[in-house]
């Protein structure tokens, strides 16, 4: 073989293979990168989600000391974002965020209390957090998911 052509195909060869290891490097990166932007994006959504369902249960639960359910519909925010949750969410969450509501429901059917008696309850330690499980799971859930970015 001429040595001008061996010369010749060594350095196409070489720019051929230069080149690939380019592009590869590159598809290879943006990949990375839309995950950790998909990952970002999906960590906000739920966030958000999971505090509009906290902000939601708080209400009906100070709602539920000094009333009855009078109309089935006040309750229609809650499963509303239940059912965004179950979307989403892992399986922990979303018993928990299933337990929350129960809980909030049961209280709506208990006794009112007056403002001394939640005074008593809560000076007296016996305050039941009905969100408590579900902030835990959320929260373990999050971590998990930051520790994937």
């Amino acid at each position: 073989m001429d040595t001008a052509l061996v010369t010749a195909m060594a350095g196409v060869l070489g720019s051929l293979v230069g080149g690939s290891s380019t592009v590869a490097a590159t598809w290879v990166s943006q990949r990375t990168l839309s995950r950790r932007d998909l990952l970002r994006a999906e960590i906000q959504k739920r966030e958000s989600l999971y505090g509009e369902f906290i902000k939601e249960c708080s209400s009906s639960v100070v709602d539920s000391i000094e009333r009855k359910l009078e109309k089935p519909e006040t309750l229609l925010p809650i499963y509303e974002r239940l059912n965004r949750i179950r979307l989403c969410a892992s399986d922990a969450v979303l018993c928990e965020a299933e337990q929350a509501l129960i809980a909030v429901t049961e209280r709506y059917f208990g006794p009112n209390l007056s403002l001394e008696q939640v005074r008593e309850i809560i000076r007296g330690g016996q305050a039941d957090d009905p969100l408590r499980g579900f902030a835990e799971a959320c929260r373990a859930e999050l971590k998990s998911m930051r520790g994937a970015l």
